[in-house]
């Protein structure tokens, strides 16, 4: 059964509880809101028992990787991908050119993330945060910090907090920035003066591909590749922690032997998925583990990379023609 966690003193508005006044007095003290304004926001808050809810089954820790796979490796998502790339190309090329993401990556992280912008969320991000911050006591610590984060957010692009929509973690845009990552990462990469990866797709894919390239995604280095299916489940060469510690030399010496053209010193995690033919065994490199920091799950940074896999094949044909006439123009 699921387990709601609000006590009894957060069953009112949430400008009225001991916690929610403390978060007023801080954004007044330490970064200069109104005071009242700040407790009108939190009053207009809604809890919303089905953020909750979902907070705590997340598809990441429920379902086998051929389960997961099947969300987003349609054929449909595939399509969309190319339409997408195709009305936006100038905006990949240029957010590949200057920080060394594929193209295909951006676009399967904004494929993944929101279909290309058709299912962005349907939660207030307000409801969300407040729910969270307030009523989620194991994550009520960093979803109080978002909260700051969203006000500040807010108050630098000028929107209307009490408007903004997004998943029920408080994600939003294209990309499903969280309110840290969007002050961090987010980009006004067409130059007309908002940073607006909510309704902008080019400042959208700037932003993915900076997000990226803040966290040390190496241009040209593999990601991922499957070897096999042969090693036992409670091996140790299957770490647990998503930063790969061991290297490929380590796995060679297991007989794990990459296909690509991979130094030795390299760092790598095995992987085992159960996929619809069986246990998939795969070697993930950095690039991999670059995918995971915008969402901690090695199913999520699988989605993405075969996504990408696939929208680069029908992508390059595309980026080909155009780059020939552009040469014989």
């Amino acid at each position: 059964m699921m387990a709601f966690f609000a006590s009894p003193s957060q069953a009112g508005p949430y400008n009225e509880t001991p916690e929610s006044r403390d978060f007023v007095r801080e954004m007044s003290e330490r970064y200069g809101f109104e005071a009242e304004r700040v407790s009108a926001i939190l009053a207009n808050a809604q809890r919303r028992d089905s953020i909750l809810e979902a907070i705590s089954r997340p598809a990441e820790k429920t379902l086998e990787w051929y389960e997961y796979r099947r969300i987003f490796m349609r054929e449909e998502r595939i399509e969309q991908g190319v339409n997408f790339f195709e009305q936006h190309q100038e905006a990949f090329e240029r957010a590949e050119r200057e920080y060394g993401v594929p193209a295909s990556i951006v676009a399967a992280i904004i494929g993944v993330e929101t279909w290309y912008g058709t299912y962005k969320g349907k939660y207030r991000v307000l409801d969300a945060l407040a729910t969270l911050a307030f009523d989620y006591p194991p994550r009520s610590r960093f979803f109080r910090s978002e909260l700051v984060q969203y006000l500040l957010m807010t108050r630098e692009q000028g929107f209307d907090p009490l408007e903004v929509t997004g998943s029920y973690a408080g994600a939003m845009g294209y990309g499903q920035f969280i309110s840290s990552s969007y002050r961090h990462y987010a980009l006004d990469f067409d130059g007309d003066g908002v940073t607006d990866i909510l309704a902008n797709p080019v400042d959208a894919i700037g932003s993915v591909a900076h997000y990226f390239h803040a966290h040390r995604w190496q241009a040209g280095e593999p990601v991922a590749e499957q070897v096999g299916d042969s090693l036992p489940e409670s091996s140790p060469l299957l770490t647990r922690e998503l930063k790969p510690t061991l290297t490929v030399n380590d796995y060679r010496q297991a007989s794990i032997v990459p296909k690509m053209d991979v130094p030795g010193d390299a760092k790598a995690r095995a992987i085992r998925l159960v996929g619809d033919e069986g246990t998939e065994l795969w070697l993930t490199y950095h690039n991999f583990y670059v995918i995971t920091r915008y969402n901690h799950s090695h199913l999520y940074a699988m989605a993405v990379y075969q996504l990408a896999d696939a929208l680069q094949e029908r992508m390059r044909p595309l980026a080909n023609e155009n780059n020939g006439e552009s040469n014989s123009s």
